[in-house]
């Protein structure tokens, strides 16, 4: 077997390893490929029961940064080879943080308190994330809008939070995100560290250079600023149907992004506006930014 690629003759060998070592049902167990670049281990362990992960050798800091996003009570069966083969060994993944993966092979981690759902909504979890004023209400609202699939490539400009949140949903795609303001790109970059995010590529800006190596993506957020226009024609061009979602604090712009998608053959963009309120220890009401959405696709009026 090559130390860096597992064919279906490997899968197949380490699945009956497992399943002749360890009192986990096959059926529960999702696998995962994690040299091929893209998968993200940490929410996939989150969400799933079972997860069956492909290794490369040379990853020293894995248990480390699982633990480090609240796993340490995962269970880790392994073995000491690149073969499935020979005795096998099981640990709390907390007692795994110091050593690495050391050999290419399949680990299988076991999260008895995985939630089956979609993560979003990160909130207070995100490292050194402002969030600006988007509640996690609003978040789950514009998610909800994006429909972001496993394999979408998605497109995120001025929504740090949002890159993140679509990072996990698009766990076998790729997210593009920008973020002109410093803290907030800065604030991005911890946080794809933080959750070892292999999916998420951080560009500078929106330009023919920067998005011609990119997929056509399937989905774009937008937060709506002067460069809007030019983002959204040259992101357009690369994929026609893709979902546009546009963030706006103001109603003039909210009325001129509906104009400019109609300008591109989107008929009926939707647009609606979010009320968040809540109610405050003294039993009086403080009421949150109530930001307008437009919603629009080619492909949705087919």
């Amino acid at each position: 077997m090559s130390k860096d690629t597992f064919t279906n003759e490997d899968v197949l060998k380490w699945l009956k390893y497992y399943a002749e070592n360890t009192p986990i049902d096959l059926e529960q167990i999702t696998m995962m490929d994690v040299t091929k670049g893209n998968a993200n281990i940490i929410p996939t362990v989150e969400s799933h029961k079972a997860v069956l992960a492909f290794m490369q050798a040379g990853d020293l800091e894995v248990f480390y940064r699982m633990w480090n996003a609240g796993l340490g009570d995962c269970e880790v069966w392994y073995n000491e080879g690149s073969e499935p083969a020979g005795p096998i060994k099981h640990d709390s993944l907390k007692d795994m943080i110091d050593r690495g993966i050391n050999a290419s092979a399949g680990m299988l981690v076991v999260n008895e308190k995985a939630l089956s759902t979609n993560k979003s909504g990160l909130g207070d979890l995100l490292a050194g994330v402002s969030s600006k004023e988007v509640g996690n209400e609003i978040r789950n609202v514009i998610l909800n809008k994006m429909r972001i699939d496993a394999e979408d490539t998605v497109v995120v400009i001025g929504g740090e939070v949002i890159a993140i949140d679509a990072a996990f949903r698009a766990s076998e795609g790729k997210v593009a995100a920008v973020e002109y303001n410093r803290k907030e790109r800065e604030a991005l970059e911890d946080n794809i560290d933080y959750y070892a995010l292999r999916n998420v590529q951080v560009l500078d800006q929106i330009s023919e250079d920067t998005i011609r190596d990119i997929p056509a993506p399937n989905i774009i957020f937008v937060t709506a600023s002067a460069s809007t226009d030019q983002e959204i024609d040259l992101l357009l061009g690369k994929n026609p149907d893709a979902i546009v979602v546009i963030y706006t604090l103001d109603f003039m712009a909210a009325a001129r992004m509906k104009q400019k998608l109609e300008s591109l053959g989107i008929k009926n963009p939707e647009v609606i506006q979010i009320r968040i309120s809540r109610l405050r220890s003294d039993n009086t009401m403080s009421n949150e930014p109530e930001p307008w959405i437009i919603t629009g696709s080619k492909e949705a009026e087919e």
